[in-house]
């Protein structure tokens, strides 16, 4: 039995509706970005870059974080820190998307609060037991769903999970 001569067309036609689709998803997806939202997340992995028997890798972290279709946005979220203490995050920041893929930058900055007793100076400038803190993130999202790589200095590397609405 001979090939058919179709199949390469067949493939080839295949190939560009599934790209029109992903074209038109992702930009259905970024379009649902571009307005005002709140997004809810929260910890699925932590990883700190030393070893330390003391480290917690689960930081039980809520976040709720509000975006405005400029991309600036604000935020709260308590999370166990590397030492099991329960801690508390309140910051601005601002979100860059990619234009044709949902992909995005985010830096954040505002003050924790939560290093106490023996591990206060485990955070730089938290003499008052309040800290002034940056976080850049990178994330992608699919529709309402977004999951982000979050830099925490010298000490971790955090993925979160999301929903927007």
């Amino acid at each position: 039995m001979q090939p058919s001569t179709h199949t390469p067309r067949r493939l080839l036609g295949s190939l560009l509706l599934a790209s029109a689709w992903l074209l038109t998803a992702s930009q259905a997806a970024q379009a649902d970005q571009q307005q005002d939202r709140w997004y809810l997340q929260t910890s699925l992995y932590t990883n700190h870059w030393r070893n330390d028997p003391d480290h917690n890798n689960h930081q039980d972290l809520i976040g709720l974080e509000r975006h405005y279709a400029d991309g600036e946005l604000w935020g709260l979220s308590t999370f166990r820190n590397s030492f099991s203490q329960r801690s508390y995050y309140a910051y601005v920041g601002k979100a860059w998307e990619n234009q044709r893929w949902p992909v995005y930058a985010k830096l954040s900055g505002g003050l924790i609060q939560g290093y106490k007793g023996e591990y206060k100076d485990k955070i730089p400038l938290n003499g008052l037991g309040v800290a002034p803190v940056l976080i850049p993130a990178f994330g992608a999202h699919y529709g309402p769903v977004g999951a982000e790589l979050v830099v925490l200095g010298t000490a971790a590397v955090m993925v979160n999970a999301g929903y927007s609405f």
